[in-house]
């Protein structure tokens, strides 16, 4: 999909066009497809695997990134340090494997997707990406019997595998654009799919009743060329910058930056965009700072200048607290 016609669609999802009304009907089609695929799992018309770990789903009811990989993160560190050990599998969204593949720090993004080696550089776990998710469950709980517990990472609407927890993040800004479905909107399935899911998660914003708040901090930025070399962002206060972001809303990143107090150039591209050199023309001697989702693809042909700022997902200890309390009732309904 080219960047003019991603740009394009989403201006039809989050701003107030007419070609929404073009689109509806397609929508209504989308969600008669839908509540027939879902119908036909519950009847067992299409199968579902078990599998022999409790599986957490961390999805969403919308396209386009909302926090999930921060989330993720977060998540693993509440895992871990309470005894368990996970392991994740995702599709591989960007990348372009068809089978089931094992991802690890050195693998390509292109090939396996930017979240998967962002999420095995920043957690150290067995992560399987494949366009079955219930294969690669299956292969890494093959290879790496040690783990008890599976992260979906997103898979909301992969009803081929069962789930014992389904959390949805929601970005906390745009929430559901025009609150349409596909294509006439940025929504897989409706809001009312929320009343079923264990636990609702806002990135910002103003979490609605019974959801929890997730705060992204900024860290130390990192140089692409050498990242054990770190700067503070009170360096660049003041300073003009080109800030690159291929996320799910990168006006999100540029606003962070200027609230800190750079000068912001941005340069938004697609969600999972495949970055080559050729993109960064206009930076030449300029500082270029980047996400990190976005670093894991640039490192390649990256100069010394370049800069990427990771983020540290900050949530409620209750929602911590109300993962375990349902891991531990699990357990012992098993035992």
């Amino acid at each position: 999909m080219s960047q003019s016609f991603s740009r394009w669609l989403e201006r039809q999802w989050y701003e107030h066009t007419p070609w929404q009304i073009v689109l509806r009907p397609f929508a209504w089609l989308f969600y008669i497809l839908t509540v027939l695929r879902r119908l036909a799992y519950r009847l067992r018309l299409f199968k579902s695997l078990k599998l022999p770990v409790p599986v957490i789903i961390v999805g969403n009811i919308n396209v386009g990134g909302t926090g999930k990989t921060p989330f993720v993160i977060w998540l693993v560190q509440q895992l871990r340090q309470n005894g368990w050990y996970p392991g994740i599998i995702s599709r591989g969204y960007g990348g372009n494997v068809i089978h089931t593949h094992q991802v690890t720090k050195d693998s390509l993004p292109q090939q396996v997707g930017d979240e998967p080696v962002l999420l095995v550089q920043r957690t150290g776990l067995p992560l399987y990406v494949g366009r079955k998710r219930t294969r690669a469950a299956r292969h890494l709980l093959r290879d790496y019997p040690e783990c008890n517990l599976i992260i979906s990472d997103d898979g909301l609407q992969h009803y081929a595998l069962e789930r014992d927890m389904e959390i949805v993040i929601i970005d906390g800004e745009r929430i559901f654009g025009n609150g349409q479905l596909l294509p006439a909107g940025p929504l897989r399935e409706t809001s009312a799919r929320l009343e079923e899911v264990d636990a609702v998660v806002f990135n910002s914003g103003a979490p609605a009743a019974g959801g929890y708040l997730m705060h992204l901090v900024p860290d130390h930025l990192r140089n692409l060329c050498a990242p054990e070399e770190r700067m503070e962002l009170s360096e660049l206060i003041g300073k003009r910058v080109h800030a690159v972001a291929g996320i799910g809303n990168p006006h999100r990143f540029f606003s962070q930056l200027e609230q800190l107090g750079l000068v912001v150039e941005a340069h938004p591209f697609p969600d999972h965009h495949a970055y080559s050199a050729d993109d960064f023309k206009f930076a030449k001697d300029d500082i270029v700072l980047m996400t990190e989702k976005d670093a894991v693809k640039c490192t390649a042909f990256a100069r010394d200048n370049w800069w990427f700022m990771p983020i540290t997902a900050e949530i409620d200890r209750a929602l911590a607290e109300k993962i375990l309390a349902r891991l531990t009732r699990l357990i012992e309904k098993e035992a």
